[in-house]
């Protein structure tokens, strides 16, 4: 089935960029849900996946266009997966991010050593043809690293200033774009949901 228009169930324009650029050479158009005036879903789930089904469902019941979605979050080690699918909400419905990180900062302050502040951000993408889609795409994006110490950097967003990749040292405030689309949680599973699209075209499914 090829799928020429894509609802995107976000309004970050951030978002609407990063996917815009992995999916374009498929020929897909996306579109953000806020274009149709679809409100943002309710996220009451436990689970990563569970919210991204829902605010996939969501977008394509209002729209009657095939949707995609992600949730997302930072999950630390040793605060049990926290803030996890509460990131944007960890320390109020206010969705501030100096507020977040200041709640994250004050949760770990006992803990001295790097090994100790072990997390990674997690991305979960699904896709679905239609709101009551039985078979939904679903691709999952993990990025290591821990909480740092000090805060680093002016790019990105969220919890990057605190966040040290594992591999590179760098926050993810301090990674150029183009550094951080090649090792983020949700530049992986978006590759990984272009793949799986790329692979349902050549079998025409």
């Amino acid at each position: 089935m090829k799928i020429p228009k894509l609802v995107l169930a976000s309004g970050n324009e951030k978002k609407l960029r990063e996917f815009e650029r992995l999916i374009a050479p498929l020929g897909i158009e996306l579109a953000p849900q806020s274009a149709f005036g679809v409100p943002e879903a309710p996220e009451p789930h436990l689970t990563f996946l569970e919210n991204a089904l829902a605010k996939a469902r969501h977008a394509a019941r209002l729209t009657g266009l095939p949707a995609l979605a992600d949730d997302s979050g930072l999950c630390v080690d040793a605060l049990g997966g926290a803030p996890g699918v509460n990131s944007a909400y960890y320390a109020g419905p206010q969705k501030s991010d100096e507020d977040n990180n200041r709640k994250l900062i004050a949760a770990l302050a006992h803990l001295e050593y790097t090994a100790e502040r072990r997390a990674h951000y997690t991305a979960v993408l699904v896709l679905v043809r239609s709101a009551e889609d039985p078979e939904p795409m679903v691709a999952e994006g993990r990025w290591f690293g821990h909480v740092g110490f000090e805060a680093r950097g002016s790019g990105g967003f969220g919890y990057d200033p605190w966040f040290v990749d594992a591999a590179s040292g760098l926050t993810g405030a301090e990674m150029s774009l183009e550094q951080k689309n090649t090792v983020s949680h949700r530049s992986k599973a978006l590759r990984r949901l272009v793949a799986m699209l790329r692979e349902h075209e050549a079998e025409g499914v």
